[in-house]
């Protein structure tokens, strides 16, 4: 049997988060300090390391790069992971570190061009805030999923915090799925996940069926990670929609 770092992880961000993140399990927001503990909040929990690059690094020398005829954007951030990426076991770093990119990704500037016209800036945050927590999932090269959160379940996750009905939570869904669908979207995702060791991959194709999303390092096994997701996500998923609150309460 295998033995990780399960002690508790401490990281202040530079903004407060929604503090109804408090309705999951293992996890306490208070303004920008955010706790989790390990044993409490993942469903699975076998890794306590990933593999990171800096933030300043990839917004200095990969977001301004195109791609060219002979060197594709998705082979141009394995280069630059290759060259500058880091095994940490600092989980407070790979938060600080998705909290830079999705802040990028999930920028206001974008919602001109979401074709979305009910997502507001308001959204963007809660989009933010998931995703940042989402960054502590991991997959390994082999397709076994290690860590599991509730924010691997995307949709179920935010309408626990931030009360959103199936309809709201859905379009929510189709922001985060996003750049599946927008070629520019697309590229500087890929470009901007470098920063956390990989790229973005989706287990589903579409809001119904939740199956979420994780950065993958490049070359993991897709077809291994679907048989992985599909054999336990339907109990984590009723395990996350359970602390629900209802208007009762």
């Amino acid at each position: 049997m295998t033995t990780i770092d399960t002690a508790t992880i401490t990281v202040e961000l530079p903004d407060a988060f929604d503090p109804r993140w408090n309705r999951l399990p293992g996890i306490q927001v208070d303004g920008r300090r955010i706790t989790i503990d390990p044993a409490e909040y993942f469903f699975r929990f076998e890794s306590s390391t990933w593999l990171v690059a800096d933030w300043e690094l990839v917004k200095a020398q990969l977001l301004d790069v195109d791609e060219t005829t002979e060197s594709a954007v998705e082979q141009l951030a394995l280069d630059f992971i290759k060259n500058h990426g880091e095994s940490t076991s600092d989980a407070a770093r790979v938060l600080a570190t998705a909290y830079g990119v999705y802040s990028h990704l999930f920028r206001e500037e974008h919602l001109a061009g979401l074709g979305l016209p009910q997502i507001t800036a308001d959204h963007l945050r809660m989009l933010r805030e998931a995703a940042t927590l989402m960054a502590l999932n991991k997959v390994e090269l082999d397709g076994h999923i290690s860590n599991v959160g509730p924010c691997w379940f995307f949709p179920a996750a935010t309408s626990v915090v931030f009360d959103l009905d199936g309809t709201t939570g859905g379009m929510l869904d189709e922001a985060y799925h996003g750049g599946w669908f927008n070629e520019h979207r697309r590229i500087e995702s890929i470009k901007a996940h470098a920063a956390l060791g990989g790229r973005l991959v989706h287990g589903c194709q579409s809001v119904p069926d939740q199956s979420g999303g994780v950065v993958a390092p490049y070359g993991a096994s897709m077809a291994n990670f679907r048989e992985d997701l599909a054999e336990f996500k339907a109990g984590w998923i009723e395990q996350v929609y359970a602390h629900r609150v209802t208007a009762a309460e």
